[in-house]
Order: C-alpha cells, then structure tokens, then sequence
C-alpha cells in the first residue's frame, strides 16, 4: 500500500502525479475529515477509477483529506520505477504486491545495503538473491516465504535479517556462515521443534540479538552434524569404492590370469598339432622310405632272378645220360655179382647164372683187358666233366 496524503494527512507525501502509473491497475479510497467532525467520511471506494471520479473540490475544501491507493504493477513498470524506490542505500519494495523478488535490478545498486521486501506476497527467495553480497539489512517479513535458498551462507555481510510472519519450518544449513548476523526475527513461522526453542520468542531488540546467535549457534550445530554425516558418507562411499577397486582388481586378475591360461592351453594345442603333424610326416616320410627300399629290394630280386633267367643253363647232352643209365646198370650188376660172389647168397639157385656169367665176364675182361681200360678212362672222363658241369649250374 503507498499512500498519497494530501492536505491535513500524517505521514509521508508525495506528489498526487504518482498516481499515473503506466500500465497499473490503481484502486483509490478518500478519506475525508472535517474540521468540525472526529471521525472520517469516506467519500469514495473504487476498484478501478480514474482522477474524473474524484469527490468535487467542494466537499474536499475546508477538509483534511488521505487519499490511499493500491497499484498491481506489470514486471517492466517495476523495473522503470525501481529507482524511484531507492533513496541513499536503502531500497523500499514493501506494499507493492510482489510475487518474486527483482534480484537483477538490485544488482544494479551495488550501493544498496538496506531493502525493506516486506508485506508483499513472495513465496521464495530465487538462488541469485544469494549473490547480493553488499546487503546489511533485509526485511522479508510479512510475505509467504516457505523456504530459504541453499546459499543463503554467501551473505557475509547480512546484520539484520526479519523473516517475520512467513510459513518457514527450517532454515538451510548454510545460514551457520552468516558470522556478521546480530540481529534476526522468526516469530509466526511454522518452525520445527528445535529452531523455534533456539528462535526464542523475539519480542524486543534483545531478544531479536540472543535469537540471531542461539540459531546461529543451533544451525551450526547442525552444520557440524551435516559435516559429520557427509564424512561418514564420503567414508562409507570411499570404502565402498576401495572394495569396487579391489573386486575390480580381483576380477582384473582373474580373467588376465584366464587369457594366460588360454593362451597357453592354445600354445600347447598348436604344439600337440604341430607335434602331430612333425609325426605324420615323419611317418609319411618312413612310409615313403620303406617303400622305396622295398621298391629297391623288389628290383634287386627282379635283377637277379633276370639274370638267372639269363644265365645260359648247362645242356644235358643224350650221352652223358645214357652213360649215367650204363653206370648204373653197371653199378647195380656189380651189387648183384658182389652178392652173389662174396655171401652165402652164391648157393642159391638164383646166384648159379649169375655166378656163371661173372666168372665168364672176368675171363673175358682178362682177354678184353685193354679195351676195358679205355672204357674206364671213358667214364672217368665223363663223371669229371658231369661233376664239372654241376659245380657251374650251383654257382
């Protein structure tokens, strides 16, 4: 709400042009009070008007008259009219029905440490208000903050902070590094258990100092308790993944040491087949071997059973065998006349002829004797010539 007071009215005045705001919805109430009345008449009450629908001059002469009015601003009318709403280094954005905060143009204002944000209908802070690291003093209360950014820690220079009347139930961890904070309000917030006994009721200036640093305290020990867990977690997380390492390693090992044994179960299956194949060729090569000595034999034989065949055989002529038949016929009388002549075989009657013709063959050899020894000679000659011609067919 800004109001415009005119003649008569408490409080801050400023020129009746402000109300032509372009673009903006005004809502104007008047308010008049006589001289001789206590109590103020309300003239007019309008969602919408414009200055034609004033009460004439008349009812307001003579009158101490406040003229109020609401404005919803588009985006561009806040950002054409925000140095309006800087005076020295303080920024006054309260009363203006804001839904977010206009974080870029503040940056613009580095010379601004003091923004009063409060009764305005902000639900949350975004993440760059965190970067508005000049500020000292801020006021959001009064507004529908539900939540703090998870920076808001980088305020380093924030002293005084008024969160008063918004539905926060925590506070972010970071807001333990606000070392420079010696004054903060959290009264009507929905707060948990433990901030709202360290918030204290905040009902005066002191109480407002013990609250900053009681929750001040407080958030640092839950910054400790976050660091502890975080620690724990990054131990756990580091042992978890020293086990990872190690099974990876293990797992590592395992199949390099089952590549290697791969390896030499296939470097000993191409010996074996290298192996294999040395002996079957080897085997082909005694085959081969055997076979051409025993081609070689084969000719040998060959050659010597042709050169047999070739070898001229003796002839047997008809008189050397049918002097062989004379011999043995000689030979056999002989047996016969020696058996007959010499045993008790000479009295038989069979022996008588025989006996007879030996002893009529001795007187005739005894007159044949000459040609009987020609006849010997003949047949030494014949048996040395036989004996001759067998020693040549055996060699």
């Amino acid at each position: 709400m800004c109001g415009v007071f005119l003649r008569g009215c408490r409080g801050r005045c400023c020129p009746l042009g402000l109300l032509r705001v372009a673009g903006a919805v005004t809502c104007i109430s008047i308010e008049t009070e006589s001289l001789g009345s206590a109590a103020p008449q309300t003239f007019f009450i309008s969602r919408s008007c414009s200055f034609h629908l004033l009460p004439p001059p008349s009812l307001l002469r003579g009158a101490r008259t406040c003229v109020g009015f609401r404005t919803r601003m588009s985006k561009s009318s806040r950002v054409l009219n925000l140095r309006d709403k800087v005076s020295g280094n303080e920024a006054d954005l309260s009363l203006c029905n804001l839904t977010e905060v206009p974080v870029r143009e503040l940056a613009l204002f580095p010379k601004v440490t003091v923004v009063d944000l409060s009764c305005n209908n902000i639900t949350s802070l975004p993440p760059e208000f965190c970067n508005l690291t000049h500020l000292v003093k801020v006021d959001l209360s009064k507004n529908q903050l539900t939540c703090l950014p998870d920076d808001l820690g980088n305020l380093v220079n924030l002293q005084h902070l008024d969160l008063y009347n918004n539905k926060l139930t925590a506070l972010p961890v970071s807001f333990s590094q606000l070392r420079s904070l010696r004054w903060l309000d959290l009264k009507d917030n929905p707060l948990e258990a433990g901030l709202a006994k360290a918030a204290g009721d905040c009902l005066d200036e002191k109480q407002c100092k013990q609250c900053s640093s009681k929750v001040l305290q407080h958030m640092r020990e839950i910054q400790d308790e976050v660091d502890r867990a975080r620690e724990k977690r990054l131990l756990r997380e580091k042992e978890l993944e020293r086990k990872r390492e190690v099974k990876q390693r293990e797992r590592e090992a395992k199949e390099k040491e089952a590549r290697k044994r791969e390896k030499a179960e296939e470097k000993e299956k191409r010996r074996k087949e290298y192996n294999a194949q040395m002996a079957a060729v080897a085997a082909q090569e005694q085959q081969k071997k055997k076979s051409e000595e025993k081609k070689k034999k084969n000719g040998q034989a060959a050659d010597k059973k042709v050169a047999v065949e070739s070898a001229p055989k003796p002839r047997r002529s008809f008189v050397g065998l049918l002097f062989k038949l004379l011999l043995l016929l000689l030979l056999g009388l002989a047996g016969v006349a020696a058996a007959c002549q010499l045993t008790d075989l000479q009295k038989e009657d069979v022996c008588a002829p025989i006996n007879v013709a030996v002893d009529d063959g001795l007187s005739w050899a005894k007159e044949q004797e000459g040609v009987v020894r020609q006849l010997v000679q003949n047949l030494s000659t014949a048996a040395k010539e036989f004996l001759e011609s067998t020693q040549t067919s055996k060699n």
